[in-house]
């Protein structure tokens, strides 16, 4: 099982002029020494105007910057939303293309469709058909990327004539292609497809495991590759932060992982927000103490009894990954036997610390991890010679459905156009062609 670390860039009210630049710099250096440490991924979200939950609107160029900072961690979109109406799928392909050139081959590239009102109505995209525009907008940008030229598509939500979309990436066919999944019908359709499923839902090991199982038998009865690659994978997320004390660990990871579910639900199920006025925050604070909730009475009773409820096996034994050590290790181990192919921590989360995020991912990368990285790359490989049969079969039931590229197809010069369309003598345009060719830039302002 492999590791990766997950990013929102959340920020709680209040703000300072500072804020965000502070935010994004520390998650930077939280990257950069995971990097170190053999964590070996990093995922950043795409998401508009949720306010608090995530500031993280242009994941590309944190991406790009963290590239630059690391050499091995991979950097994926968790995810790109690929509805027309977020991104156009040439775009799509162009920024994943030149993100995959700028790391070396690293990108992993996630795709989804978002299930709030603040982004779906912000960009007028109807959330009855935002699942068949996310879909036309992965199929589209995935031949952007492959096809040489790109031979056109005209669709329900996309139109585009033929180009050859450049940059390509340097992953061939493309990079690794995952859908976000928060529901088990979601995690089929990811088999169905042949991509991986980043299950971005807080569920135990145990519960995995069925789900793990699902996706496989799926992936072999009915997938049919949406890409020119499979990826037959599966990762899951929880909270972590680790600590040489029970205590300590909980008292860093448990108000932010509080928040980080209540400012979720706030924009997907329960909230009314007005734009730069609500405070999410507050409105968390006055909630929990409405309830009677005290974090530090959380923590107490939470310290009381945690051990006795990992030894049993109960899932609520940790919130998520949260402990020391010699705790991480078990409750991670369930994951690793239930057969899921990576694990993602969330940890920049509320307000966390910075310093405390740092902390427990070196106590993480020195304790805990290496033993799980010994025991990877044997299991990656018995688990791809499993699949092989599998992923043949999955690219076999692929139907290359695209148009053929229409014959003597060109694109022309608005001037030349032009002076077609007029039946002008187009011997002015073969002189500049001319002069141009040795050097003579003047000739080009005669176009003014």
């Amino acid at each position: 099982m492999k590791f990766g670390i997950f990013y929102e860039h959340q920020l709680p009210r209040p703000w300072t002029e500072d804020s965000e630049r502070r935010l994004i710099q520390d998650a930077l250096d939280q990257v950069e020494l995971a990097d170190k440490l053999g964590i070996e991924y990093c995922w950043e979200v795409e998401h508009h105007f949720l306010e608090e939950y995530s500031h993280s609107s242009a994941p590309e160029v944190f991406l790009a910057a963290a590239s630059q900072r690391t050499k091995d961690i991979r950097l994926g979109h968790g995810i790109i939303q690929t509805a027309p109406g977020y991104n156009h799928p040439a775009r799509t392909a162009e920024r994943v293309s030149m993100l995959d050139l700028v790391s070396n081959g690293r990108v992993d590239f996630g795709s989804g469709e978002s299930s709030s009102e603040a982004e779906l109505g912000g960009f007028r995209i109807d959330p009855m058909v935002k699942r068949d525009q996310w879909l036309e907008g992965l199929q589209v940008a995935v031949r952007c990327m492959t096809e040489t030229p790109f031979t056109g598509h005209d669709g329900t939500y996309v139109s585009m004539p033929p180009r050859n979309v450049v940059p390509k990436p340097v992953q061939k066919p493309h990079p690794p292609l995952w859908v976000a999944c928060s529901r088990r019908d979601t995690i089929m359709l990811a088999a169905e497809l042949g991509i991986g499923a980043l299950t971005f839902a807080f569920i135990d090991p145990e519960e995995a495991r069925q789900w793990i199982g699902d996706y496989r038998q799926r992936l072999a009865d009915k997938g049919v590759a949406v890409g020119k690659a499979v990826n037959p994978s599966v990762a899951c997320v929880t909270p972590m932060m680790c600590a040489k004390d029970e205590t300590e660990a909980l008292a860093m990871g448990l108000e932010g992982g509080n928040f980080f579910g209540y400012s979720l639900a706030h924009y997907y199920i329960f909230g009314e927000h007005q734009p730069g006025t609500t405070d999410v925050w507050q409105e968390f604070l006055e909630r929990r103490e409405e309830m009677g909730y005290s974090p530090e009475a959380a923590i107490a009773a939470e310290q009381e009894t945690l051990g006795a409820k990992l030894i049993a096996g109960e899932r609520e034994g940790l919130r998520g990954a949260v402990g020391t050590p010699d705790q991480l290790r078990e409750f991670l181990r369930r994951y690793e036997e239930a057969g899921v192919d990576q694990l993602i921590f969330v940890m920049q989360a509320g307000k966390n610390r910075h310093e405390d995020i740092m902390a427990s991912l070196e106590l993480f990368g020195t304790e805990v991890l290496p033993e799980f990285k010994e025991r990877d790359e044997a299991a990656s490989m018995a688990k791809a010679r499993e699949l092989e049969p599998v992923i043949e079969q999955v690219l076999a039931r692929k139907v290359d459905d695209a148009p053929l590229l229409p014959e003597g197809y060109s694109m022309k010069a608005y001037p030349k156009q032009m002076m077609e369309a007029a039946g002008a003598d187009e011997s002015f345009l073969q002189q500049i062609a001319d002069k141009t060719a040795v050097g003579d830039s003047e000739a080009l302002g005669q176009l003014g």
